[in-house]
């Protein structure tokens, strides 16, 4: 029997938790996203799709007012309590944490905020459940505030075989009239150790659309995220299938 999203990721959360960056997109995708938030004193920041809380604990290094995460996935949203609150006496400082499906429009969070991260979140949705998160931020993100968030890139799945340190599996799928479509994949850590992850298949256009017709008007930044030369002089086995390959796509989204 297929597991869900949720079951998945209550099995495997020992697989996700870390204390240095060890998971490919820990050096791929993360760190830009980290970079690109910028200062985030004092700031109320939302964490969609949280997992066990990676993002976060590194943005709460910033002095932020509060981050709240929210995920799916009932033992993520433990791990995340648990390694937040080594950081601070009092469960975490600003880390706070809740289960939330966010595909379900009666869970979506509520309230304002300063700026919000989805770090491979919408990969897990499909175009509609996209949409309805994508028309939330964009009604309570405060002026000047932005909103970012990463997908695997959209082309990875029909441009690498099956093997180390990343791919997505097409099936007998293509790129174009495949939208929706679950498709399954695996990325590597560092240590050698594998953890599964999926994608409902969107093309660059259905993203356009979806961002048009959720309210967002202004042109967003939009970068292809992949391994540098200083990833591969880091680790040229591990890093080194990769060069010169899309892995991921992110957005930032400005108030």
């Amino acid at each position: 029997m297929d597991l869900s999203d949720r079951q998945l990721y209550n099995a495997t959360v020992a697989a996700w938790r870390r204390r240095e960056p060890i998971l490919l997109s820990d050096f791929t995708a993360r760190p830009r996203v980290i970079e690109l938030l910028g200062d985030v004193g004092g700031l109320h920041l939302w964490d969609l799709g949280c997992g066990e809380g990676w993002v976060g604990r590194q943005l709460a290094a910033g002095n932020p007012a509060r981050i709240d995460g929210f995920d799916r996935s009932e033992q993520m949203i433990a791990a995340a309590w648990e390694q937040a609150a080594e950081l601070a006496s009092d469960q975490g400082g600003p880390l706070h944490y809740g289960v939330a499906d966010l595909a379900d429009p009666a869970q979506l969070p509520s309230g304002a905020c300063d700026g919000a991260v989805a770090v491979f979140l919408f990969n897990y949705l499909d175009l509609q459940a996209t949409e309805r998160v994508l028309r939330l931020v964009r009604q309570v993100l405060r002026p000047g505030g932005s909103f970012i968030f990463t997908v695997p890139h959209p082309s990875l799945a029909f441009l690498r075989p099956a093997e180390p340190p990343f791919y997505i599996e097409p099936a007998n799928h293509t790129y174009l009239g495949s939208s929706d479509q679950l498709l399954e994949g695996r990325i590597w850590r560092r240590d050698g150790m594998s953890n599964a992850i999926r994608s409902r298949h969107k093309t660059l256009e259905d993203y356009n659309r979806i961002l048009r017709s959720s309210g967002w008007t202004r042109m967003p930044l939009i970068e292809e995220l992949a391994v540098t030369e200083d990833h591969i002089s880091l680790d040229p086995a591990f890093f080194g299938p990769l060069r010169g390959t899309p892995l991921h796509l992110l957005f930032q989204l400005q108030a």
